[in-house]
């Protein structure tokens, strides 16, 4: 049996947003539902998450943004709390 992080409520509250989301969230949306940047990070760091820029219409112009997706790591350690 694998050992995962131990899961705050905050921690799991942000992975099941993400699981939830097809194509993950950007960090704006995770910042505006209460997130720190510092846990956010945290989910990286612990392998839980990952970070991808991209970039998504306003109207006519491009907007350069960062979305966060829930590893298969982060998708395990939420089902094993």
């Amino acid at each position: 049996m694998e050992s995962y992080p131990r899961l705050s409520a905050e921690h799991r509250r942000a992975l099941r947003l993400l699981a939830d989301a097809p194509h993950g969230c950007t960090i704006s949306i995770m910042l505006a539902h209460g997130f720190s940047n510092v846990m956010l990070d945290k989910l990286v760091r612990d392998g839980l998450a990952i970070l991808q820029p991209g970039t998504v219409r306003s109207g006519t112009r491009r907007i350069t943004v960062v979305w966060m997706t829930i590893t298969d790591i982060g998708r395990d350690a939420l089902a094993a709390e």
